[in-house]
């Protein structure tokens, strides 16, 4: 399998994911601990893949989204954006609203 083809899989599998430096637990930046710290606030249901894990993910990723930056944050398989994209979403109260539509807020 294509690298490609494992970014559309994890795309598909998962209705919100963020491709991270780090983990949620153990975030390796202070943009994707922030990205954590927001979608920890809307009570978010999300994969997470660290991009320091796999070298050629992190490269392929950059072209396929056309974004040059991490944290990367899908919702549908849509880039949503970085962390400046998802604090400003959430402080405008959109990043609920989008979570909400793909059942990405847990119970």
């Amino acid at each position: 399998m294509s690298v490609i083809d494992r970014i559309k899989e994890q795309l598909e599998s998962n209705p919100v994911i963020l491709y991270m430096k780090g983990t949620p637990d153990f975030p390796q930046c202070g943009f994707s601990g922030q990205t954590v710290q927001v979608l920890d606030a809307c009570n978010a249901k999300y994969a997470s893949v660290n991009i320091f894990e796999d070298p050629e993910l992190r490269e392929a990723l950059k072209a396929y989204s056309h974004w040059p930056t991490y944290p990367q944050l899908y919702i549908k398989g849509e880039l949503i954006g970085g962390c400046d994209i998802v604090i400003d979403l959430y402080k405008k109260g959109e990043l609920v609203g989008l979570l909400t539509a793909v059942g990405g807020i847990a119970e």
